[in-house]
């Protein structure tokens, strides 16, 4: 199968990785079109039983989807074709996720590259918002919260009831019932478990705080259950004191995230964007961190991604090291959710050093790739990808040619879940190159998610502009990830990040006019880059370092940006640069006082059902905007009240 998909890859690239041209602001290679970014916000449907202070997952899916494909104003959405002008007035596009308790939301067509298409994107997340509700019982709202904090509790989370004994995840906590029950997903669930010969075992650390047992034992595992052979995990040590267990697929695909996906004027930006963009994803994992709470307890993390990564980490033993190999090809240091682990420009300021991993590769794909036209770096991108088996095969695609369609290909590029995504145009359509920023996670309000969305689009434009340079050693990158998980490291952590963002200066003779030398000799690498906080990366230091909100600031005196756009800009940039000065909390440090200052909670890192109702309460309110004048309650988490 890995051949195969790399039979579409070298027999497409040479169709599409040349002659594109720019025309009138869109970029078309032939019919295609390059446009602005797209943002992909995911929903928890959550279902309150009032009389008994409950809130809970509602499995209702499928009848919320079936209500709004059935609306006649979403119904007639033309998605992509309708001109930017009209961006409000194209409806959203909903989708189904993995978990049967998630709504995935898409703009009907992607945002252009106009002033006034950036600002209408927190306009278009509040109308996805309010439509979702609709076409929702009264019962049900949507929030946008990581991780539902119950979710695997002992006891009820999801409307209707259901039993943890299924035979996809076989899992002590999650039923089968909770994932949507489209074959894909479920044998997903099946697969994963049967390819890595046990259940997945997702352990987080606990957040101890007065009154947690010393040492702490995951109160909720069964260790007498005997119903499937893999019910010998926890009796063989996989539960790890001092951490909270998880074993399904559908913790971790249960999360929801903020994404961006990008669409470059053609293959080189795409690969620029990849590239520069990598660094970022640590620091903006950190800065946008919202998930505390994991099972019911408070974790001693603030973020997401290892819980995911751990979720669908279908290696074997063989292949993560604990056993010689004798069944399996390679031993692979990463889950199939994780950073990335190879650069992939072309440019000539990446140096061999920064791709300084000892990665794995399928050798026979690299040279396959490289004799049909494709140079190394990509071609050992895709090689990399390619040591992974597809999880999922539908049948009737078997004998597909690698001519008619893509599927084999996403097979396995679709289930390598990087922190950044490099997607090729699909086949027959007039999509371009695109770059996706998987990495940040979901924010409880509309506005949050549209300031890092914004961010990121300006980010994105003064890397373009500027030429900026933010090469740092993967390996650095990988360091960074880990520490992004810490608690409140935002404030308390310092990150790899490289000193001098800006090309070089051309010497000149004294007249202005650039003197011919040879090129200057690099340096070492290891003194391009150092540890700084968040806060000096975003807002700058006081020595040579810019900061990131700065360069914005700059880049935009450069272009033609009228008053009013810039204030509504600079309100989003203002709470990106507090967020990361401390001047305003993340979503996690929100959450985890809001717990931690709840009247019922007895300081045992214990999550009661009566301060999750309250808290799901509290984030609904925040998310539909009833309690953005609030300054007591959002004061410390969005600053000035937004109306």
């Amino acid at each position: 199968m890995p051949i195969r998909s790399g039979t579409w890859v070298s027999s497409n690239y040479s169709k599409y990785g040349t002659s594109i041209e720019e025309t009138n602001g869109m970029f078309c290679y032939g019919e295609m079109r390059f446009e602005g970014p797209e943002t992909t916000i995911e929903y928890h449907v959550v279902s309150y039983d009032e009389e008994k202070k409950h809130a809970c997952i509602s499995l209702r899916q499928a009848e919320i989807l079936e209500e709004l494909a059935n609306d006649e104003k979403l119904r007639n959405t033309e998605s992509g074709i309708k001109p930017s002008e009209e961006i409000l007035e194209v409806m959203p596009i909903f989708h189904p996720e993995f978990g049967r308790f998630m709504l995935e939301a898409t703009p009907g067509a992607p945002f252009n590259l106009t002033w006034k298409d950036l600002l209408s994107v927190e306009r278009n997340m509040k109308l996805r918002r309010v439509i979702a509700k609709q076409h929702m019982a009264a019962t049900e709202a949507p929030i946008t919260l990581p991780s539902f904090p119950m979710l695997g509790t002992k006891g009820v989370f999801t409307h209707p009831p259901c039993t943890a004994d299924g035979s996809k995840s076989r899992s002590q906590f999650l039923p089968d019932e909770v994932i949507n029950p489209h074959i894909r997903f479920p044998t997903l669930a099946a697969n994963i478990r049967s390819r890595r010969g046990k259940k997945v075992a997702i352990n987080m650390p606990v957040f101890y705080d007065d009154n947690t047992p010393r040492p702490f034992n995951d109160p909720t595992v069964d260790y007498d259950r005997h119903l499937y052979p893999e019910d010998d995990d926890v009796r063989n040590g996989a539960a790890k004191e001092g951490h909270i267990y998880m074993d399904a697929m559908g913790f971790g695909m249960g999360c929801c995230c903020l994404q961006i996906t990008f669409q470059a004027k053609n293959i080189v930006e795409a690969r620029t964007l990849y590239d520069q963009l990598c660094p970022l994803g640590p620091i903006m994992l950190a800065l946008t961190a919202a998930s505390p709470i994991f099972k019911g307890f408070l974790a001693d993390v603030d973020v997401r991604w290892n819980v995911i990564s751990q979720a669908v980490d279908d290696r074997t033993d063989e292949e993560r090291g604990l056993k010689p190999l004798k069944n399996n090809r390679f031993v692979i240091p990463k889950s199939r959710y994780d950073s990335v682990s190879t650069y992939i420009s072309q440019d000539p300021r990446l140096r061999p050093e920064y791709n300084d991993l000892d990665l794995v590769i399928d050798k026979d794909i690299k040279k396959r790739l490289m004799d049909n036209g494709m140079d190394e770096h990509l071609a050992t991108h895709f090689a990399h990808l390619f040591i992974r088996d597809p999880l999922v095969i539908f049948q009737e695609t078997l004998d597909e040619s690698p001519a008619d369609g893509s599927d084999h290909f996403e097979n396995i590029q679709s289930t390598n879940w990087q922190h950044m995504r490099f997607k090729p145009p699909p086949p027959g359509g007039k999509i371009g190159w695109r770059v996706e920023f998987r990495v940040m996670e979901i924010q409880m309000t509309d506005y949050e998610n549209a300031a890092f969305a914004i961010f990121i689009v300006l980010l994105t434009r003064a890397i373009l502009s500027y030429g900026l340079n933010f090469y740092i050693p993967i390996s650095k990158v990988d360091e960074n990830m880990a520490t992004a998980h810490h608690r409140d490291a935002v404030l308390t952590e310092k990150f790899w990040f490289r000193k001098n963002l800006f090309p070089p200066r051309k010497p000149t003779n004294g007249t202005g006019t650039p003197a011919p030398s040879r090129p200057a000799s690099p340096g070492p690498v290891e003194k391009e880059y150092c540890l700084m906080t968040i806060d000096e990366i975003m807002n700058g230091s006081t020595d040579e370092f810019v900061g990131l909100i700065p360069l914005i600031e700059s880049y935009l005196n450069t272009v033609n940006v009228d008053v009013v756009t810039r204030c509504e800009l600079a309100g989003y940039l203002s709470l990106v640069s507090k967020r990361a000065s401390g001047g305003l909390q993340t979503g996690a440090s929100w959450i985890r006082e809001f717990v931690r200052s709840h009247p019922d909670y007895k300081k045992d890192s214990a999550v009661s059902q009566s301060i999750n109702y309250d808290l799901i309460k509290v984030i609904e309110k925040l998310g539909n905007g009833e309690g953005l004048l609030d300054e007591k309650l959002c004061g410390r988490l969005l600053g000035r009240a937004r109306p």
